[in-house]
């Protein structure tokens, strides 16, 4: 059943929320590259692995950081009305895709509304005329100044996009067979979430992938026509695998950076809820942040006919053997994290809820050090 979204999403109208939500992530995210770094020394991620996804933390924090602009004058009279930033306060705790989508818009017109803006310099010699003439807060003029800095966010081009489309890093290659890394990302509308997907790939054709005319823009649109989180990812390597008959994917991975808890601001329920509430944790360290890792490997290849006379290879993937779960998944392992300070982590432990047994914890503390558990 389908869940209505006026009562999931809501818009964060009050200045200081909406300025205490967007600080919050902002540490939140400034985590992330220090648990991938922790992920990479236990063997869970590759050199090029930890790179990529660092640089698609990055973007997020880019897109927060524009957002946060956006709507830094939020609940103030500033002569215009921009609305308040909309979040899903029940799937994810981050701000809904359709933010993305108007994000993405404004950035296409970023270059003439600059151009149509004064300069920071001149905003900020208004700013000081205003106070000292007026004796005033200058708040149309913040207003003006947050939207030039907006404006100059989206300009970067560095941001996490709703879409963000395939790129292949050549990997070496022996025997006609040149092997890439590809990675691509989304910001999931079904569920308001990053997620980020790598896939290792052998290449037996005649043109190298990513100056193949024909075949690079066609798997591009595929795999982001794919980049679904409700499909599994042994939907998605088959089908990859079954279209493109000289590209042969040998592992898929998707990382889902998400959902964030707070007690403040989402509306979880279950163990969480209770962890949160009980914890108590003084402002900017009342979040939890999930982080699921799926991976999907090939095990092996069989050769089928094709056509009249031609043969193919397809991969046959591991599935997780443990209680048919790899059937049910889709994948050959899925690990499941959680990201989160020290004072809910104690409680989680204090409490030591069922089905957290297997859930990683990268506990946090207030010095920047990620510790695992």
């Amino acid at each position: 059943m389908a869940v209505d979204p006026s009562r999931t999403h809501v818009g964060l109208s009050d200045l200081f929320a909406s300025r205490r939500y967007f600080a919050k992530f902002e540490k939140i995210i400034s985590y992330l590259p220090r648990v991938a770094a922790v992920m990479k020394a236990d063997g869970a991620l590759k050199d090029e692995e930890l790179d990529i996804l660092s640089a698609y933390v990055q973007s997020i924090a880019y897109s927060f950081h524009a957002l946060s602009m956006k709507y830094l004058l939020v609940g103030r009279d500033t002569g215009q009305f921009l609305g308040a930033l909309e979040m899903d306060t029940v799937e994810s705790g981050f701000p809904v895709f359709n933010e993305l989508m108007i994000m993405a818009s404004d950035a296409q017109q970023a270059d003439r509304r600059l151009a149509n803006m004064p300069s920071t310099k001149r905003l900020k010699a208004q700013m000081v005329e205003h106070i000292v003439g007026e004796r005033q807060i200058p708040t149309k003029l913040q207003f003006a100044l947050s939207q030039r800095l907006y404006y100059e966010e989206l300009q970067s081009g560095q941001l996490f996009w709703a879409q963000n489309d395939p790129v292949a890093i050549w990997q070496g290659g022996e025997g006609g067979r040149a092997r890439y890394l590809v990675h691509w990302a989304v910001y999931d509308s079904q569920v308001n979430l990053p997620t980020i997907y790598l896939m290792e790939l052998e290449d037996t054709g005649r043109t190298a992938l990513p100056r193949d005319e024909r075949r690079w823009p066609e798997v591009q649109a595929h795999l982001m026509g794919q980049a679904l989180g409700g499909l599994k990812l042994l939907t998605i390597a088959k089908g990859f695998d079954e279209t493109f008959d000289d590209l042969h994917p040998k592992r898929l991975r998707r990382l889902h950076v998400g959902p964030m808890y707070s007690h403040a601001y989402t509306k979880q329920s279950g163990p969480i809820r209770d962890v949160l509430a009980d914890a108590k944790a003084p402002e900017g360290q009342d979040w939890t942040l999930a982080w699921t890792d799926e991976v999907l490997e090939s095990e092996s290849v069989v050769t089928e006919k094709s056509g009249w006379f031609g043969r193919v290879e397809r991969e046959i993937f591991a599935l997780d053997p443990f209680a048919g779960r790899g059937g049910d998944t889709g994948a050959t392992r899925t690990e499941r994290s959680i990201v989160l300070p020290e004072r809910p982590f104690q409680v989680l432990a204090e409490k030591n809820p069922a089905g957290f047994g297997s859930v990683t914890k990268y506990v946090v503390n207030a010095n920047g050090r990620v510790f695992k558990n």
